[in-house]
């Protein structure tokens, strides 16, 4: 029994949580076909002096996803010797796998090099309250080192009204807000840029471009070729298989502008089920898991059904509890 973990976390493998040291860099192997998570949840214990920033920093993940992952710690002052979840398990998002996946209820980014049996993950920092980062089908459409910034009049104006006077041209260097490198999206005023400011990664702090680690930002940029595909999604739910076991993953819901959502989330997660067309016969649901993952929120893949084995189970849309429908 792991009494300060979540209900949900403690269904979760021992052998996933309890593995010291910080993870691995997030470039994962991809499962073997039909199944759908890649990595593993570890465990770490803090220092004195860290914080979930920096933490997060360390281990390619975003502010958000820690705090979610560690409901009652300080983020600023976790305390020497506190056990922290480090959340590097994921269903991988849903449709084709190929080029570079965004989800914007994760914070996160998802790139699948052409040819390769890998995926590479990163957290995101996405648009803010009136500035929401867009759900379109896209492309890479150009690379720029070292880049420069030229502040469109809607951004001038918002600092003007704060006081604060921006240049019209802001040149490359350490507190240029596009940081080392950006990539030019086909939707236009849209970029996957670093940033000058280490906080903000895995939040909604942005003007609706997606702010990465200047470290992610330089490594991604010798893997993506222009033309690169960028599929931008919003799923807060997501089911994956794995070992002929059915996982969900749940995020706190977004709207269209990148807003907590207000969207009945026993109607959405059922929404999202039913998407999944092959998870349909032959599995038994733990309808009150179910539930559970969807209160938490703790962005953690959680087994909510098991194979009936061959007997004539329930399927799984038509055992959807009155309540849940």
């Amino acid at each position: 029994m792991l009494p300060r973990f979540p209900a949900v976390t403690r269904s979760l493998s021992l052998a996933a949580l309890l593995v010291a040291g910080p993870a691995a860099a997030l470039e994962l192997p991809l499962p073997p076909p039909g199944e759908d998570i890649v990595g593993q949840v570890h465990v770490i214990k803090a220092k004195y002096e860290d914080t979930f920033a920096d933490i997060g920093t360390a281990n390619d993940l975003g502010y958000l996803e820690m705090i979610a992952a560690n409901p009652g710690v300080d983020p600023w002052l976790p305390g020497a010797g506190t056990e922290i979840i480090l959340p590097t398990r994921y269903i991988l998002p849903p449709g084709p796998r190929e080029g570079i996946v965004i989800n914007l209820a994760e914070y996160r980014m998802y790139y699948f090099p052409k040819g390769q049996s890998v995926v590479h993950t990163f957290p995101l920092g996405i648009g803010r309250e009136g500035w929401g980062s867009p759900i379109a089908n896209t492309r890479i459409t150009a690379k720029t080192p070292n880049p420069t910034w030229t502040p469109p009049a809607s951004i001038r104006a918002e600092h003007a009204a704060d006081g604060d006077i921006l240049p019209s041209v802001v040149p490359a260097g350490p507190d240029n807000p596009l940081g080392p490198f950006k990539f030019t999206l086909g939707v236009p005023g849209y970029l996957i840029h670093g940033s000058n400011k280490k906080f903000g990664i895995g939040m909604r702090t942005s003007h609706g471009c997606f702010r990465m680690l200047n470290n992610n930002v330089l490594e991604l940029s010798k893997m993506v070729p222009v033309g690169t595909p960028v599929r931008i999604i919003n799923e807060p739910y997501k089911f994956g298989i794995s070992g002929g076991k059915v996982y969900l993953e749940a995020h706190t819901p977004l709207d269209d502008q990148g807003n907590p959502s207000v969207v009945d989330k026993h109607t959405a997660v059922i929404n999202a089920l039913l998407k999944r067309e092959d998870l349909a016969n032959n599995l038994r649901m733990n309808w009150d898991m179910v539930r559970d993952v969807v209160a938490a929120e703790d962005g953690m893949p959680v087994e909510i059904a098991v194979p009936t084995q061959g007997q004539a189970g329930s399927p799984m849309v038509s055992s959807i509890p009155a309540e849940l429908q």
